[in-house]
């Protein structure tokens, strides 16, 4: 066995902070049952305010896998191209030494799909981002059919894809351990689910529905329930249109999905621990973004708010699990562009130059960890006017505050400590503040909105013209074969042979439903 650790990064979709059962309601969690992520973080570091780098999913998965803000590695939108030239944590780890994979979900435009990973077996080469809808969309509307038809899943529990996620990364790493035992892996699963379509196997439905789901933590209140961006999330997502009973199906629906993911984790980990693949590893946990679920009258992300922006973040050390090391809590924010120079600390590897993120490996091994001291806060932003002309947004989260500067907007501040909810705006009740002045000055250091806009334009219009995809995917997710051709992998639910309408017809032992 290899000295240098191997690296286990546990990446779901769309996770909001609140759904994880250790975290209690008086803290702002939900009544969830997530026991897994429970023992990991009961066997680890929790990063109580971590944040997300953009709240949506491709911008997102380029700034962690880079290590940079957003507007730094061309982190625009859905369909944005990872640029070749930037390191990733996969090829990184793969220039020293590590065997590397990603397996799932990237959802990266263009022809670059591997993120400078040494394999990819399994996942959304493109088209429709590895989300599996069930075959039947009630509505016809790609928007509305995300509450409308949220409920239990259609598809079979072994065909979905966070199963498949499972079993082709323990393939993976057996076939690894055969061919090179002594050399180090890293290994990033990145699964779907809680992201919509919201449905879930029956059982974790029924934990919920009718009765068991919540309420939205936060309803459409506050100083910034009429802000031009609050009012174009609404429109854009067209959640006014969603009723009552219609909501609380479809929160139903999310906390089912978040639980049953956490079932999926319990099983992987469990394979993963009995065929000795953890004894020397450093398991992470974590989100892209989060999911609003209603809150502020906003569904799915794309905001600043909280439940956008805010992602649970758990790293477990050997030395956690083997109890040389205590578990702890970490208040202080952290970002997940830190989660690249951590993975490099742990390994004992230089990091590459032009990262945005600090090291956060001291605070794993139980040290103070100065470079969290040494920053004014962490930075989540959204340069892209999906929202309207204006308002796109720089937000930074300091130790008691969070700021929002937006491009031709109102701004908006609030104190995280007395008003976690983001209900009342500082700058108007205490607009001679000195702290959230500093606020301003940071996040806005050497960022220019119009600057990064016309960064923006010209960036896409370049990698698009250079990487265009070449290939047409027909199914959410594709598979390569063992003789090199890469194939559908959901046809049986999307393109199938059908053999027989009506089993009950045509089968004289068919079961009675």
């Amino acid at each position: 066995m290899s000295e240098r650790p191997n690296v286990l990064i546990l990446h779901s979709d769309e996770h909001s902070f609140r759904f994880l059962s250790a975290r209690s309601r008086a803290r702002g969690g939900e009544p969830c049952q997530t026991p897994v992520l429970d023992d990991l973080i009961a066997r680890g570091v929790h990063f109580d305010a971590a944040y997300c780098q953009m709240p949506l999913c491709t911008p997102s998965r380029i700034a962690m896998l880079t290590g940079r803000h957003a507007h730094r590695c061309g982190a625009w939108s859905n369909g944005s191209i990872l640029d070749p030239n930037l390191p990733t944590y996969g090829s990184h780890f793969q220039a020293h030494g590590y065997e590397t994979a990603v397996v799932g979900k990237t959802h990266l435009g263009g022809s670059l799909q591997h993120a400078g990973f040494g394999a990819r077996p399994y996942g959304d080469f493109g088209g429709p981002c590895s989300h599996q809808p069930d075959p039947l969309d009630k509505t016809g509307d790609g928007l509305r059919t995300r509450t409308v038809d949220a409920g239990i899943s259609e598809v079979p529990e072994s065909l979905l894809q966070e199963n498949t996620i499972a079993r082709e990364s323990l393939s993976w790493l057996r076939e690894h351990r055969h061919a090179k035992p002594d050399t180090p892996w890293l290994v990033y699963t990145s699964f779907s689910r809680p992201h919509f379509p919201l449905t879930a196997p029956k059982r974790f439905f029924d934990r919920y529905y009718p009765e068991g789901a919540t309420r939205p933590w936060v309803g459409r209140t506050g100083d910034s329930a009429n802000h031009p961006m609050t009012v174009g999330a609404i429109e854009g997502f067209r959640t006014e249109e969603i009723a009552e009973d219609e909501m609380m199906k479809a929160r139903a629906a999310y906390f089912a999905a978040v639980d049953f993911l956490d079932e999926i984790l319990g099983d992987f980990l469990a394979l993963l621990d009995r065929d000795g693949f953890l004894d020397n590893t450093v398991i992470v946990y974590t989100s892209d973004h989060g999911e609003l679920a209603g809150e502020h009258g906003i569904w799915w992300k794309n905001t600043w708010h909280e439940a956008a922006t805010h992602v649970p973040l758990i790293v477990s050390l050997p030395e956690h699990r083997n109890g040389s090391l205590d578990a702890r809590e970490i208040r202080t924010p952290v970002s997940l562009a830190d989660l690249f120079p951590t993975l490099c600390g742990t390994a004992g590897m230089d990091r590459p130059d032009g990262l945005d993120g600090v090291d956060l490996t001291d605070v794993l091994k139980g040290g103070s960890g100065p470079a969290l001291d040494d920053r004014v806060g962490v930075i989540t932003e959204s340069p892209n006017p999906r929202w309207g002309a204006g308002t796109e947004f720089r937000m930074i989260r300091s130790a008691r505050y969070k700021y929002i500067a937006f491009r031709d907007c109102e701004d908006l501040a609030f104190d995280m400590e007395n008003d976690p909810d983001e209900q009342r705006n500082l700058l108007k009740t205490d607009p001679d503040n000195a702290d959230l002045e500093a606020l301003r000055d940071a996040v806005m250091a050497g960022f220019d909105f119009d600057e990064v806009e016309a960064l923006r334009q010209k960036q896409t219009a370049e990698l698009r013209a250079k990487y265009p995809a070449r290939v047409k995917m027909h199914t959410p997710n594709q598979i390569l074969r063992g003789d090199g051709k890469l194939v559908e992998a959901d046809a049986p639910l999307y393109a199938p042979h059908v053999i027989s309408d009506d089993p009950a017809r045509d089968f004289d032992d068919y079961p009675a439903r």
